[in-house]
């Protein structure tokens, strides 16, 4: 569901950017690759805003719930389903900085207008076969400031060009993976034969 995710973040995104008359800027790749060898990628982040996960985590609070469902007279047991936040930058290469600084300024308010994306409220494309399968999805988006100390090593570990750029932290991505781990069936009914109490 990650992959998943940053499309429908990407596409719609670039949608809104598109209908206040910018630019589709928005490119799923990694920044770190901005001075990379690699001419492809760097193409596709030339006059750009890329798109990049540079962390995730799991939701410690919903780790221990259980996991099982009822199936006719059989109970299925599974393992937790993970709970992930995700976290993402969005680094303006523009071929002008105040461009670079308009993207950034427009994908905040984006985002301030639209904060939870679910199956319903969200319009995206299914024809690839890659997105033909997602049905059911909510998750939220939240601006992440981080200090001055963590934003340096960001950029530190990500190269070192610092660019402008918003990061934002995505909760809650769902991962299961469907086998069931037991089964169970379920209780019916107690019989037994009560015993009256001897009156004394």
């Amino acid at each position: 569901m990650i992959f998943e995710v940053i499309q429908i973040i990407t596409e719609q995104v670039n949608n809104y950017l598109e209908e206040i008359g910018l630019d589709k800027s928005v490119v799923p790749e990694n920044i770190a690759f901005l001075e990379s060898q690699n001419d492809e990628i760097t193409d596709a982040l030339k006059n750009a805003v890329a798109l990049t996960i540079i962390n995730l985590d799991e939701e410690a609070t919903l780790k221990n719930f259980p996991n099982h469902s009822i199936e006719n007279t059989k109970t299925i047991y599974k393992n937790s389903v993970i709970n992930l936040n995700l976290y993402l930058l969005f680094s303006a290469n523009r071929d002008k900085y105040v461009n670079s600084l308009k993207d950034i300024s427009k994908i905040i308010e984006f985002f301030q207008g639209k904060k939870l994306f679910t199956q319903a409220n969200t319009i995206f494309n299914r024809n690839s076969s890659a997105m033909s399968n997602v049905d059911n999805f909510r998750f939220t988006v939240e601006l992440y400031t981080p200090t001055f100390e963590e934003l340096n090593y960001i950029w530190g570990t990500l190269g070192g060009k610092q660019l402008p750029s918003a990061l934002y932290k995505v909760s809650m991505i769902q991962i299961e993976r469907n086998i069931a781990q037991a089964e169970g069936h379920l209780i019916g009914e107690f019989t037994g034969i009560t015993k009256k109490k001897e009156q004394s």
